[in-house]
């Protein structure tokens, strides 16, 4: 449990490591509280994941993809499959609820639909599980973080225990991607896999979500992120290049221009304060 304040608004985190058997799947489970004095509106940045908000009152406004103006509420919570852009949400000055943060392999079986459908976009959480209609409302009523999460875990292993198997190409394609944290060659994936760069690129689209330059550039982008609130307070502080070098980017300009996409903004914005306690990127 953490709680902090900044800029007159106050955050409660709960966070619990998945359970053993599901750590393949949930990359982050955690719980929140937000309390403002004023509208909250800010960028969620794009992320390496699949995330699954399950709200308790009142609802979260999502905007759409490139508008300021046009949002939508997910009564129940949304999903929101991975891309390669940001997106502005906006509440009055209260949130609460639940965020699951999937992997795309565990968001592949647990909603059992091919994830290009969701690229770019948040879709209502009960349209693609309508059998676990009023989930949100059931974890509002639980008395606790353990107990929701506990909650949260039964419906991922009875949704995991009902689906096929994951892609094991994909799975091991992803693995090799994250070990080199983004910087593998994609020829020499292809390559290594035996397939074409066309039936590859077709199964990251069922699988992921994004092609596998995008998953790639994700990578990266995650590891800077990891880089910057990971480095030791008492070293001297790196240059943008070097960070750039650490994180598999050409120079600071690839860095500024991946930053640029991914958040809207330049990569100073991910050295505010209160950054840390959006957490991975809702």
């Amino acid at each position: 449990m953490a709680r902090a304040e900044a800029g007159g608004t106050q955050w409660e985190i709960a966070r619990r490591r998945p359970a053993p058997e599901l750590a393949a799947y949930v990359r982050e489970l955690q719980g929140y509280v937000e309390r403002a004095s004023t509208v909250v509106r800010r960028r969620e940045f794009a992320g390496a994941q699949v995330v699954v908000i399950l709200e308790f009152e009142p609802r979260l406004h999502v905007y759409d993809p490139g508008h300021s103006t046009r949002h939508t509420s997910f009564p129940g919570g949304f999903v929101a499959g991975v891309d390669d852009s940001f997106t502005w949400t906006e509440h009055a000055g209260l949130q609460s609820g639940i965020q699951l943060n999937l992997h795309p392999l565990g968001a592949r079986r647990v909603f059992g639909l091919p994830l290009r459908e969701l690229r770019g976009r948040s879709v209502a959480f009960e349209d693609l599980v309508p059998e676990h209609r009023g989930l949100s409302e059931q974890l509002a009523e639980l008395r606790g973080w353990d107990a929701r999460f506990d909650r949260i875990e039964d419906f991922i292993r009875a949704r995991l225990r009902a689906a096929p198997p994951h892609d094991a190409t994909v799975s091991w394609a992803l693995d090799r991607m994250a070990a080199s944290g983004g910087t593998l060659n994609l020829s020499e994936l292809v390559t290594e896999l035996g397939y074409s760069h066309k039936h590859v690129i077709a199964r990251f689209h069922d699988q992921v979500g994004v092609p596998p330059k995008v998953w790639a550039r994700l990578l990266r982008f995650e590891r800077l992120r990891h880089e910057l609130t990971a480095h030791d307070a008492g070293a001297r502080p790196r240059s943008w290049a070097e960070l750039a070098l650490t994180c598999g980017y050409y120079d600071q300009a690839h860095l500024a221009r991946d930053v640029r996409q991914f958040t809207g903004d330049t990569p100073r914005a991910l050295l505010q304060p209160g950054q840390v306690f959006q957490d991975a990127d809702w």
